[in-house]
């Protein structure tokens, strides 16, 4: 009897989802730590704020850059250094005691070290590792991102019970400094790296010259499909990690929910984040994917628009669920209609620039968010302007011109 030895796309594969699990675990760190900053330091809800939108915007700007140097140097090293600039922004926050710092640590550093690892890294590893099954593998580095956000973040409020913030910072550390251990050890940028090719069947000749096709990006920004993928994009960034990625936890708290069973509702969703994104990337490999947006963001709005009126924990634990399921079920559409409209041999530069909308669009809802509960305060207004631009953005996809699958596999991967 002979055994089969596991194929090392799937080694690179989880050491990737590991990569992008404890970058996107990094980026839930603010809706914990906001409060107890601003109670020892005095500081106020807009100007914490600032700091994770500098964070946001940076990580938007990271991820073409992302794209070119993963293009030039493979992603090995991107995903190394990207996450030593992560670890040491975070162990630098352990000894500020100014704004700026927080400002510079939090929102350049640790900006620049997410953004490389999570803009293209999940796109590029999927087009260089995988011939087939890429829309699963998308569905699982995009289950990777989702779920960091959330797993990790009933860690990080035990870690930071009492308004111990340092605690939480030491937890993400460590969590950086295993996932670089891990890519240092196992992590390949190529199968010729590894001394083997990529799993799965080639394509024929011509399916590979279709799948390589290129689109300059200069070329790409003049079509009004590039401009409506970015704009539907900058509402899925304004309206997951900068608005509730940011600000739900604190809003909780603030209206009487109990801290403890906030943590575990935040959980519910991480889970509701894998099933939905697993089950949006099988989905986009069959059907329509602008429809698969429009109705995302549809449900996205429905859920925003009722949040502020939500006052019992029944009814935030339903949000989870249903907000969870949509959270990053929009990237593998996406994904698919950029690679379906420019080609795959363009993917990583301009879903890269896609994605930097996606991360302006969260900035501006981290610092929007913060502006308005100072000056108004609460966030009711914010949560409705979020379901508007969740309507406005199932709109823009439909408008799209290519359905996004040309083939019964289709697709690379990368991550929210």
């Amino acid at each position: 009897m002979t055994t089969r030895r596991l194929h090392y796309a799937w080694i690179v594969a989880l050491v990737t989802f590991l990569g992008l699990l404890a970058s996107a675990g990094v980026r839930t760190a603010p809706s914990v730590v906001l409060v107890p900053l601003e109670a020892e330091f005095g500081w106020s809800r807009s100007e914490t704020s600032f700091a994770v939108a500098i964070s946001l915007f940076v990580f938007g700007f990271g991820a073409p850059l992302g794209g070119v140097l993963m293009d030039r140097f493979g992603p090995r090293r991107v995903l190394l250094g990207g996450l030593a600039v992560i670890t040491s922004g975070l162990a630098l926050m352990l000894t500020m005691d100014q704004l700026w710092q927080f400002h510079l640590w939090w929102g350049v550093a640790v900006g620049i070290g997410t953004g490389a690892v999570a803009g293209t890294l999940g796109a590029t590893v999927a087009m260089r590792w995988f011939n087939v099954r890429r829309g699963m593998v998308l569905g699982l580095f995009s289950a990777a991102s989702a779920a960091g956000q959330f797993l990790f973040t009933p860690t990080l409020i035990a870690a930071g019970t009492g308004g111990n913030w340092r605690a939480v910072i030491l937890v993400l550390v460590g969590a950086g400094i295993a996932a670089a251990a891990l890519a240092a050890l196992f992590m390949r940028s190529s199968p010729e790296d590894a001394r083997t090719t990529a799993w799965g069947k080639a394509p024929s000749a011509s399916a590979a010259l279709a799948d390589s096709r290129t689109t300059p990006l200069r070329e790409a920004i003049r079509t009004r499909d590039f401009w409506l993928l970015a704009g539907s994009f900058f509402v899925c960034g304004y309206t997951t990690n900068g608005m509730i990625g940011t600000h739900l936890l604190p809003h909780a708290l603030e209206h009487g929910f109990v801290e403890a069973e906030m943590a575990g509702a935040i959980a519910v969703m991480g889970v509701m984040n894998i099933v939905g994104s697993l089950i949006s990337g099988a989905l986009s490999e069959r059907f329509d994917n602008r429809k698969l947006l429009a109705t995302y963001y549809g449900f996205r709005a429905l859920s925003l628009a009722a949040l502020p009126f939500v006052l019992e924990m029944q009814g935030m634990l339903l949000f989870t669920i249903i907000y969870g399921f949509d959270w990053v079920a929009t990237v593998p559409p996406t994904i698919n209609l950029t690679a379906s409209r420019f080609g795959r041999g363009s993917l990583g530069t301009i879903y890269g620039w896609i994605y930097c909308a996606h991360m302006i669009g969260a900035g501006i809802a981290s610092f929007a968010g913060g502006f308005f509960r100072d000056h108004l305060g609460d966030y009711h207004l914010i949560f409705i302007s979020a379901a508007v631009m969740g309507i406005v953005a199932s709109g823009l996809t439909l408008g799209i011109k290519n359905r996004g699958v040309t083939r019964p596999i289709p697709a690379a991967a990368a991550a929210d």
